[in-house]
């Protein structure tokens, strides 16, 4: 089993913790978002889509973060289960990771492009630049390349802000009533929306602190401290320690 991500953060972080917390073996692929690796051709031969994480497993290619962490759920059902045995929790746990990958993904990914992936090409020429996004297959990536280096507009910026605004509240009100966020146990529910959340005290200050969010920093305290967490932090490279 072979996993191509980034560093152990957003939507790479969803699978490669699962992989921890389920204790599989895998061989680790980093792929440099700096370097736009993952738009290379040899990459795009495995995803045509050009982005990450994907797993490789028995020779086939499974993309999309939280369909690997469900794959690895059925092909490892009693390898430290990450989803509920009851029907009913199982549907609260899809619905908390439907609203990651539809909601509060996408507010958090705006901002972080505007204010960190940006940068990467603003020291590239003109001809430079195009040529990188001429090799990104999705029409919506290039756009959201093409905005990144302009900027961002104004109008955008606040709507997302206040997306994630939302998203947080909506966070600290359910863990306020519940230890985890789709029933009485750890789940894939947790492990994709702390993959969109964590460090948001250090890039969210405004939003997620002590006084305004206590249950989330608590539930994120307590995912960071899971034996897990620690040893995928440790033995992942990441992005911002690589040059």
């Amino acid at each position: 089993m072979k996993l191509y991500s980034f560093g152990p953060g957003a939507n790479s972080l969803k699978p490669l913790l699962a992989l921890y917390e389920k204790e599989l073996e895998f061989e680790s692929v980093f792929l440099n978002p700096a370097k736009f690796e993952h738009h290379a051709d040899w990459y795009k031969k495995l995803n045509p889509n050009g982005q990450v994480p994907a797993l490789e497993h028995k020779g086939k290619i499974i993309t999309e973060s939280t369909v690997i962490c469900e794959y690895l759920e059925d092909e490892f059902p009693d390898q430290n289960p990450l989803r509920p045995a009851d029907n009913f929790e199982r549907a609260q746990m899809r619905i908390w990771t439907k609203w990651v990958d539809e909601y509060f993904c996408w507010c958090v990914s705006t901002i972080g492009w505007h204010r960190m992936v940006g940068n990467m090409v603003k020291h590239l020429s003109d001809e430079e630049f195009e040529e990188m996004v001429a090799k990104v297959p999705i029409h919506e990536q290039k756009v959201k390349w093409r905005r990144a280096r302009e900027g961002f507009p104004k109008e955008m910026l606040d709507e997302e802000m206040r997306k994630i605004g939302h998203s947080v509240k909506k966070l600290e009100a359910r863990l306020t009533t519940s230890k985890w966020l789709a029933c009485g146990q750890y789940t894939l529910a947790d492990i994709c929306n702390f993959a969109i959340a964590n460090r948001m005290d250090q890039g969210f200050p405004e939003f997620v602190n002590e006084k305004d969010t206590p249950a989330i920093l608590d539930w994120l305290g307590r995912i960071n401290e899971r034996p897990a967490a620690k040893k995928m932090f440790a033995n992942q490279p990441s992005e911002f320690n690589r040059k």
